[in-house]
């Protein structure tokens, strides 16, 4: 409208400055025949403006900065049934106090609440601003070209924070709350690199040292994480180390050992347990951290509402189960009180490496390796499990989230594993067709994305699907390069 109004403004100057300066001048013109020329060349304008300004209202859908949710969402509240942790000591449900060594008071609160909502802390709230909260909602409308389907495909954009994944969401409140407890430093693990930095980075925000496993696997395919996590400030360590005392018994046992998120987890808790000013923060697996990621989830809800978006599908990677909590919890939970969602299924998708969900067993299992923490209700292939080397380390897990374990097995959500193959294949077409390289943790939510179009085009139905990119593959060209020379091996455990 603005343009139209400037359009017609500035031709009517120009059309009395023209007609005046004739007169000036004694020059004759027909005024009729000169207004008719000019009232022709705005109707053509304003014949073209539908095909230059029709941008849909669904391409690309922002919330501002004060519509970043005020609470958490617990889906602990919504799931009937749990299963709560064990002491593996005694078999009986863990008490509070059987977290203390690890974790601060309020976690442990949280681990353990089943009220619907948690308010987030204003600090907390105010910081998810600088990690580019709320994230965008966007239509792929190249890839549906591509791809030549009736489907409609959104992808959430956790890629576009300054750390790169949806992985600040919980750090930022982990930070605050050890913060608070007087904690002055926070151990952790990380798998592909994208939660051990994001942890090394909100530390400075709070004045905590960081110390990071990282999974000797990634740990020597991605060397420019070190770098990173370094510039952040904080301390990184190829796992298993030299560093604790499990970390030297798995090395003597096994000294070619590729490593694994549990045995990662299991250093960290190691050093948390043995200083009173040290605490270990998770980036996946317990309730506390899937709490903290459904800020993802809940600003969907709003974006779809916006877009007048009702999704038939909405689609997750799945490794821990932090990108799937957040995205998909808040929707899961209106599903089962009945207030939306009624059509709509929710899909896990998790490398062939290590399928906890497809071909795991629901059983109490450890969360680590070495047997430092509670027994978790879980879909796991067993905590000595250690899965094949993929470059989506940061679904290299031998276990599963306890919620996402629950809403699986009691039918709520369905699930699919990918070879890395096909993922990387999903990921360069997505770099092609809309310009962004997905972190290979997302081609495995994008694959499962793809194939559900795909779907719809062979049936020629027209259906919604809405999946989480869930950070960028920027510091994982490593992996893409040997897709594209053909050398990328196959990451199924059968194989």
């Amino acid at each position: 409208m603005y343009i139209i109004i400037h359009y017609c403004i500035f031709y009517s100057i120009y059309f009395l400055r023209f007609y005046f300066t004739m007169l000036q001048y004694s020059i004759q013109i027909d005024f009729n025949v000169y207004f008719n020329s000019l009232l022709n060349n705005i109707i053509i304008y304003l014949s073209f403006l539908p095909k230059i300004m029709a941008i849909p209202k669904d391409a690309r859908i922002n919330l501002s900065p004060e519509d970043i949710p005020k609470r958490w969402y617990n889906m602990a509240s919504d799931l009937t049934d749990l299963k709560p942790p064990l002491n593996p000591g005694t078999g009986e449900p863990a008490k509070p106090s059987d977290f203390e060594p690890i974790f601060c008071k309020e976690i442990i609160k949280q681990e353990g609440s089943t009220e619907r909502y948690i308010d987030i802390p204003e600090e907390v709230r105010d910081n998810l601003i600088y990690l580019n909260r709320p994230a965008p909602l966007q239509r792929a409308y190249r890839l549906e070209k591509a791809l030549k389907t009736p489907a409609k495909i959104y992808f959430k954009r956790e890629d576009m924070s300054p750390l790169g994944s949806h992985k600040g969401n919980t750090a930022l409140a982990q930070a605050y709350y050890n913060a608070e407890a007087g904690i002055h430093t926070l151990t952790t693990e990380t798998g592909a690199g994208q939660w051990g930095t994001a942890l090394a980075m909100v530390s400075n925000l709070y004045d905590l040292d960081t110390t990071v496993f990282m999974v000797k696997g990634s740990y020597m395919a991605k060397p420019l994480r070190k770098t990173i996590i370094n510039t952040y400030g904080a301390k990184i360590y190829a796992s298993p180390s030299e560093y604790t005392e499990f970390g030297r018994k798995v090395l003597k046992e096994h000294p070619e050992t590729s490593g694994s998120l549990g045995i990662a987890i299991s250093e960290a808790c190691e050093l948390a347990a043995k200083d009173p000013g040290t605490n270990y923060s998770l980036g996946s697996v317990l309730n506390h951290v899937m709490l903290h990621q459904t800020v993802i989830g809940q600003e969907t809800i709003q974006q779809m509402e916006i877009g007048e978006i009702t999704p038939d599908y909405v689609v997750a990677c799945t490794g821990g189960g932090s990108n799937f909590g957040g995205m998909v919890f808040p929707m899961l939970g209106k599903k089962i009180r009945g207030e939306g969602f009624k059509d709509t299924q929710f899909v896990a998708v998790e490398p062939k490496a290590a399928p906890s969900l497809t071909e795991g067993q629901f059983k109490y299992d450890f969360g680590d390796t070495g047997g430092f923490t509670p027994l978790l209700m879980m879909y796991t292939l067993g905590s000595e499990f250690i899965p094949n080397s993929i470059h989506a380390g940061g679904l290299r897990y031998h276990g599963m989230s306890p919620l996402v374990s629950a809403a699986y097995d009691s039918g709520m959500i369905s699930a699919r594993s990918y070879d890395q193959t096909a993922t990387f294949e999903a990921g360069l077409l997505f770099a092609r067709t809309e310009g962004i390289i997905p972190a290979p943790e997302s081609c495995h939510a994008l694959k499962g994305a793809i194939d559900l179009a795909l779907d719809a085009k062979a049936k020629n139905e027209e259906k919604t699907i809405v999946f989480c990119l869930s950070g960028h593959g920027l510091l994982d060209l490593y992996g893409y390069e040997q897709y594209l020379d053909g050398t990328l091996p196959s990451s199924d455990i059968h194989q």
